[in-house]
């Protein structure tokens, strides 16, 4: 999604005039559903300005492109500024630039970061030639429109009040600086001369249009990439948050080496690559000879990762490097280099079978290793005994002598990179209030269904791609097929649904087994673990009665060990067994309606529950279906929001449509106002009011334009028409395709000089067309009569 688009020579304009941050703060409010703080729209009004005097160079050509505040696909992550156009090779192009208004920075001893001012302090932060190139890479590794057509990345940053480029362009970040250059407050000349030799010619071929509404490359699954990994490869690029993370833990590493034993706890949500952050460290550590292990408490997911790992490695090296956590009881101190705990909010008090040995998991860890790194989402504690917190870890950390450092991933890459998902999934399972109250404009899948077996068939379509699809449930039914292999566990006959718990014979590889769609998982075999779609059945655990969420962890089956200990705490605690339990009934719904990377089925046992799911569902389907309204028919093939002129916001967020046969002529107020039909624009489109959309027909410019095409056009335009398209009207014109006297061709013209002024003597309109019959259409009498009624700017 794009905030701003425009060519160069309107963003000029827009800076000149003072309206850029105005129009971009608008869009952010409109498109975004957010406020922007004043500190971001001060820093549009000061980068901006600085990059439209960079931009003045003659020989970056007007017509180039500009992009402001592009969202990279499946992600949370924004690029600030991007130029678009052809190379001297005419080869399509788009230079991205970050944009900073730090004024020092210093260097550190970790790969890509530096420390600057952040936030009214100093702080670690990726050095912006990497972030800049790592963004870059992420477009081209997500978008295969990008690489399938050859559009040439080129990333730089501009840091335009920075004075000196000592620390920035330091020997030690060369790496970074020879792929991604970063220029200074001085460089503003050397910046300019930069873009002109990546974008010589202007943008004829909607670059930035085809980069954002390009094909997009599903993400990628940790579990299927974990082989590759291991061999050293880089798999899963780590971009902003995720790199800061990744070389702290490295010097850590070896700060430990020396005897300070350290500790390092990153909090993190849903997807924001906690486990990919995890792997990749343990594959650097190890290969770096320290001796490193990977620890969950869930032993889903090691046992995925040692399958996906079988055949590649001896299997002592591998049940080596996945360990469960309670394997460190009687270890002796500082035995390990490093220890990376994943999921770390599931950690339990004590180890053992009986949950009788040792004194704390958490504390065991710390004792063991001379460098521990904890994982942690606390809104994905799911039973009562999971005691991983962030004040647990850091006054077990206190017991055993550690420095504790902290940090935290932001970066989303779960939920098509939806973080208005999340925040609406929060909202709605009342966990906290956000902003989000709706699904509107949020780029996920999801779907309430009325009948479990429709949500059925839609997950198993869904795995017919990729075996990537999975159903869970709330743990809200015994597991019979536990001892009897041919009973079904989860049951509604009124629906013809019945199914089993995942096998036994599967264990905790049931989210890869072959067949195990047929199967439902539950919290104990998905948690840590991501599906491209999720189908989750919501028990009678977790209702909704009068518009609020009333959860009751006694409706659990008594085989669900997560609330194990609820009824004698209820006994003895009430309200503190009530608000815990409840805590744990919704972090339970919030994790497994997260395990989708692109979608989210419901169904919820409790009719009033469905309802209020679908109500939301509902509104989201309501948005999408306004390119399916009546006028759909009238205007066949305009694949816009279309409104009537009542409901328009005139040159605002819509244009009008128009007839070109009853448009011919000049435009007038009045025809404007009378205009029925509206459309809203795309997002890469900036609204102004000279534009109008209107339907070519005939071949004669099928090279431009298809026959029957909706095309938008620029009214009554000024300046030069020489080399564009234009729709134009003559009495002697007659239009093969259609017989009227306007028409639409390629306008060029010759002129002689008469009087120290240039007249034209010749206007040739000339076809466009690989079909037989058209000829140019040559006008040399009366050309003052001749009226160019629009300006074509491009096919809907």
């Amino acid at each position: 999604m794009l905030v701003y688009n425009a060519t160069k020579q309107q963003f000029i304009d827009d800076v000149r005039a003072n309206v850029i941050s105005d129009a971009i703060e608008n869009e952010v409010a409109r498109r975004l559903n957010r406020n922007s703080p004043r500190g971001e729209v001060t820093s549009w009004e000061n980068s901006l300005r600085f990059m439209m005097s960079v931009l003045l160079d003659e020989g970056i050509p007007a017509s180039a492109g500009v992009a402001i505040e592009y969202n990279i696909p499946l992600t949370n992550r924004r690029v600030d500024f991007i130029l678009t156009g052809k190379n001297h090779q005419r080869d399509d192009a788009a230079v991205i630039v970050e944009l900073k208004q730090w004024q020092s920075v210093e260097v550190t001893k970790k790969d890509a970061i530096v420390r600057t001012q952040l936030g009214g302090g100093v702080r670690e932060t990726n050095h912006p030639s990497y972030q800049a190139w790592s963004y870059g890479a992420l477009i081209e590794d997500y978008n295969e429109t990008v690489r399938s057509e050859s559009i040439r990345l080129v990333p730089c940053a501009y840091l335009h009040n920075m004075k000196q480029a000592d620390a920035i362009n330091d020997p030690f970040y060369e790496h970074h600086t020879s792929r991604a250059p970063v220029f200074i407050s001085q460089d503003a000349l050397k910046h300019s001369e930069f873009l002109s030799q990546h974008i010589k010619y202007g943008d004829s071929n909607d670059i930035m249009y085809r980069i954002e509404h390009g094909v997009i490359k599903p993400s990628k699954n940790l579990a299927d990439a974990l082989a590759s990994m291991m061999q050293g490869n880089a798999e899963f690029l780590m971009i902003d948050e995720q790199k800061l993370v990744y070389e702290t833990a490295i010097d850590l590493a070896h700060r430990a080496e020396k005897g300070d034993k350290q500790c390092l706890i990153v909090k993190g949500g849903p997807g924001t690559g906690k486990s990919v952050v995890a792997i990749n460290l343990l594959v650097e550590l190890t290969k770096r000879e320290m001796m490193t292990q990977y620890v969950s408490r869930n032993s889903a997911p090691r046992e995925v990762f040692k399958k996906k790992l079988t055949g590649t490695r001896k299997k002592t090296h591998i049940d080596n490097l996945f360990k469960g956590s309670g394997s460190y009881v009687n270890a002796e101190p500082d035995t390990f280099h490093a220890l990376i705990v994943d999921e770390a909010h599931r950690l339990n008090e004590k180890s053992g079978m009986y949950q009788n040995l040792g004194e704390s998991q958490i504390k065991e860890v710390i004792a063991a290793s001379r460098f521990s790194i904890f994982f942690i989402d606390e809104a994905q504690r799911v039973t009562l005994k999971d005691v991983g917190t962030v004040e647990e870890i850091q006054r077990r950390a206190a017991e055993c002598g550690a420095n504790v450092h902290e940090l935290e991933l932001a970066s989303q890459f779960r939920c098509n990179g939806s973080d208005g998902y999340l925040a609406w999934l929060d909202h709605a399972l009342q966990i906290r209030t956000t902003a989000n109250t709706d699904l509107e404009d949020i780029d996920y899948d999801f779907q309430v269904f009325d009948d479990p077996s429709a949500m059925r068939r839609a997950i198993l379509e869904k795995n017919r791609k990729a075996n990537k699809a999975r159903m869970v449930a709330g743990y809200c039914w015994p597991w019979a097929s536990k001892k009897d292999k041919h009973a079904m566990d989860i049951t509604f006959p009124e629906h013809g649904f019945a199914a089993q718990w995942n096998l036994h014979d599967d264990g905790m590889l049931w989210a890869v087994a072959e067949d195990s769609v047929e199967q439902v998982g539950c919290i104990h075999t998905c948690q840590g673990l991501e599906f491209d779609y999720v189908g989750v059945i919501i028990g009678d655990d977790f209702v909704i009665r009068d518009g609020r969420v009333v959860t009751d962890a006694g409706k659990r089956t008594g085989q669900d060990r997560s609330v194990h200990g609820y009824k004698k705490m209820l006994k003895e605690q009430p309200e503190h067994a009530r608000a815990l339990a409840d805590q744990i009934v919704k972090n339970t719904y919030r994790t497994l309606m997260t395990r989708g990377q692109k979608g989210c089925y419901v169904y919820a046992t409790d009719p009033e529950t469905r309802e209020y799911f679908a109500a939301f569902a509902r509104s989201q389907a309501a948005t999408e279906r306004l390119d399916a309204s009546e006028d759909a028919e009238i205007l066949d093939g305009l694949h816009l929001p279309i409104v009537t002129r009542d409901q328009a916001a005139p040159f605002e967020r819509h244009v009008p449509v128009y007839d070109l046969s009853i448009a011919a002529g000049e435009f007038s107020e009045m025809q404007i106002a009378e205009a029925e039909h509206w459309v809203e624009l795309p997002d890469f489109m900036r609204v102004s009011p000279d534009l109008f959309v209107s339907r070519v027909v005939g071949e004669s410019m099928n090279r431009r334009i298809p026959n029957g095409a909706w095309c938008l056009f620029r009214m009554n335009p000024g300046g030069t028409r020489q080399g564009k398209v234009v729709v134009v009207q003559h009495r002697a014109i007659e239009d093969p395709d259609h017989g009227g006297s306007f028409t639409i061709k390629l306008y060029q013209s010759e002129k002689i000089e008469e009087y120290g002024e240039f007249v034209n003597q010749r206007i040739v309109l000339k076809p466009q067309t690989n079909a037989f019959g058209y000829k140019d259409i040559v006008l040399e009498d009366e050309l003052e009569d001749l009226k160019v009624i629009g300006e074509f700017l491009s096919v809907l």
